[in-house]
């Protein structure tokens, strides 16, 4: 099968979306790209081809097996991919604690650390069982990195292991791990991912199903890049689109009837007018600086010590928004600590910054030409309720009702236009060929 990706990559998430020659979605893929540019394009790529053979896994044995069972495989499919970045994160640790930590302190701290992992790979095991409820991060050193803050103030104090050295560990080890090639791809876990499921009923079913999955060729006819990062990508000019157009086609994709698209990234807020056919007709971008954008709620989520996608749920618990003057990254940790030594609680700041993130976003929205009757939001804080929710009270405050789109797959957005514009290349018979080979994932 011929397949058209696209990949954006951004300047704190890396995104890739694979099209099939009918120009549906076959596969999506997601990495951080914090610390290797290079790598979390082909970490998000591989990650696309993975979905887009558990894609073609579902096709084949959701009658015969049932869609519950398929989650339950996918489920844990993730859990082995967790498990061996884990055992590769301790690696690291340990051997930090080794060579940093000396004297009689080393013991304790050493306990401490396999106490943590013990109990984040238990958790691991709750969350394939079922066991556990809220949200999840998408992203390793997010996922892992909340539940390690978490574990650390409660194990290491008691002991007289410090709260800032475990924390120093895992800053430095989590980066070594995102800078490894790691085995993350469909061949890689899902013997393991089967194993771990047992024998249930139907999954005769779907061992087939996963070897036609296994076996299929899927090739990559044409890829085109765009994002942030762009210009780190290793392709050539005729396979880079501006992110600005990107933006604007995926959403028409997304949401025929979209006029207006706002996407807030990690590093920039874009401000899209298009027309019938998802073409770019005006926009404004503020790509100075990352206040307001995501960059800025993580450096807040560093500050708390808490997942990026804890923010919204905890700011949706406020019981009355805290006013933020100003929304400069720099100052960020600053501000944040001096709201609370005036006794304001965390929830009632965070409202208040959120409203402070889409006040700056509405700035851009009326400089491109406003809201139209159908607009739609993208981009990672679009996943965030709390922004969410400031977006529509303040669209609502300035231009009264409009219908707002926001795609589960939001996120996506900038990738699918640039999967888009690789299938129209590649039809037109353009120069933005992929690899050409058959991709194993």
């Amino acid at each position: 099968m011929n397949c058209f990706v696209g990949i954006d990559l951004g300047s704190t998430i890396t995104k890739a979306v694979i099209l099939d020659e009918a120009g549906e979605v076959l596969g999506r893929g997601i990495t951080n790209s914090r610390s290797n540019y290079d790598l979390a394009a082909e970490v998000a790529r591989t990650e696309a081809f993975v979905t887009a053979r558990f894609g073609l896994l579902r096709k084949e044995v959701e009658k015969a097996a049932g869609g519950a069972m398929l989650d339950r495989l996918l489920r844990a499919f993730r859990t082995e991919q967790t498990l061996v970045q884990l055992d590769r994160l301790q690696h690291h640790i340990d051997a930090e604690v080794v060579s940093t930590v000396a004297g009689p302190l080393q013991q304790p701290v050493t306990e401490v650390i396999d106490e943590i992992f013990r109990r984040l790979r238990q958790e691991e095991e709750d969350w394939f069982a079922g066991r556990t409820e809220g949200t999840r991060s998408d992203f390793f050193r997010d996922h892992v990195g909340s539940g390690w803050a978490r574990l650390s103030e409660e194990l290491g104090p008691p002991v007289d292991v410090s709260f800032d050295l475990l924390l120093s560990l895992y800053d430095k080890c989590i980066i070594k791990v995102e800078n490894e090639p790691l085995e993350l791809g469909f061949q890689d876990h899902i013997d393991a991912a089967l194993a771990r499921i047992g024998d249930v009923e139907g999954v005769d079913a779907v061992r087939l199903g996963v070897e036609r999955a296994r076996d299929a060729e899927l090739v990559e006819v044409a890829t085109i890049g765009t994002g942030y990062g762009r210009a780190r990508l290793p392709f050539a000019k005729e396979q880079i689109r501006s992110e600005i157009l990107c933006h604007g086609l995926g959403a028409h994709r997304m949401f025929p009837n979209t006029r207006t698209v706002l996407d807030i990234g990690g590093q920039d807020t874009k401000a899209i007018q298009v027309d019938g056919r998802g073409i770019v007709t005006s926009f404004q971008m503020n790509d100075r600086c990352a206040a307001g954008c995501g960059r800025y709620l993580g450096y807040i989520a560093d500050e708390m010590n808490i997942g990026l996608h804890e923010l919204g749920p905890l700011a949706q618990r406020s019981s009355r928004r805290v006013k933020i003057n100003s929304t400069c990254t720099v100052f960020a940790g600053a501000e944040l600590r001096e709201r609370l030594s005036l006794g304001e609680q965390r929830e009632d700041i965070l409202a208040g910054l959120h409203r402070a993130v889409i006040l700056r976003a509405m700035s851009l929205l009326a400089r491109s030409g406003g809201v139209d009757d159908e607009f739609t939001f993208t981009g990672g804080v679009a996943r965030n309720p709390a922004a969410v929710a400031a977006l529509e009270e303040l669209v609502a405050e300035n231009y009264g009702d409009r219908t707002l789109n926001i795609s589960p797959s939001s996120i996506y957005t900038g990738a699918l236009g640039a999967a888009i514009f690789a299938m129209r290349a590649a039809e037109e018979g353009r120069g933005v060929a992929g690899t050409g080979t058959r991709q194993e994932a």
